[in-house]
């Protein structure tokens, strides 16, 4: 497969750092089953997920009775993924060449993953192409107007140490207006409120990360971490 040089640089992270020794926490969490409800009102969606990981999302989508296809650049990700979710169709490629015929599908997603692709603009017109009529995009993004980020608290992920562009709401709509998409409803991120989450840091980081995941839920979304963007395509493009 020839994918680039940025391509491969991060399939060498993610398979030879990001998964190395991880594994995929049980169950579905709270916060991606009320995803599923949310996106997935009747069984037999046909979702894509890019940069879909070891399949938490489409574990949380399959409960709904969503048809499952998942993408990502690691070789590990896509062999947790299917490992995790019986009725999943799992392939190894990426995110602006999509290995998918035009419009096979009614919802695709992306949940923080963009940030990392080195060609966001044909990713998201591969997310277009792949949409039928109407179809819905569902994007996570991280915000650079991030409160604890922009008083320096905060400096990014893991993955900062192969790509990670963060943006601007403003400049994330441009984006995905600039290549045919309308934003149809944002929202906040919560996962953060999860024991999970709380406890990543141990016993004593719990209480000052329990205080930024509360504040989250009464911030305005301009000071999130993350945010949610529901996307239609254009009407000009349909």
């Amino acid at each position: 497969m020839k994918w680039g040089d940025e391509n491969q640089s991060l399939r060498a992270f993610y398979d030879g750092r990001y998964y190395v020794g991880k594994s995929s926490p049980a169950g579905v969490s709270w916060h991606l089953q009320r995803l599923a409800r949310r996106l997935l009102e009747e069984p037999g969606c046909r979702v894509l997920d890019v940069a879909c990981g070891a399949g938490d999302w489409l574990l949380a989508a399959a409960g709904r009775g969503a048809e499952l296809c998942g993408i990502d650049i690691s070789a590990t990700a896509v062999a947790m993924a299917k490992e995790r979710v019986d009725d999943g169709i799992f392939v190894e490629g990426v995110a602006d060449a999509l290995p998918f015929s035009d419009h096979a599908f009614d919802l695709v997603t992306c949940l923080g993953a963009l940030e990392h692709f080195p060609n966001k603009a044909e990713a998201l017109r591969e997310i277009d192409r792949v949409l039928v009529h109407g179809g819905r995009a569902l994007i996570l993004v991280p915000n650079a107007g991030f409160l604890t980020r922009r008083l320096g608290l905060f400096g990014g992920t893991e993955q900062v140490a192969v790509r990670e562009d963060v943006l601007s709401l403003d400049a994330w709509r441009a984006l995905f207006e600039a290549n045919g998409f309308r934003i149809e409803q944002r929202w906040r991120d919560l996962h953060l409120l999860s024991a999970h989450w709380l406890l990543r840091r141990g016993w004593l980081h719990a209480l000052p990360r329990l205080v930024q995941a509360l504040l989250l839920a009464v911030w305005p979304l301009s000071w999130q971490y993350q945010v949610y963007h529901l996307l239609r395509r254009s009407p000009t493009e349909i």
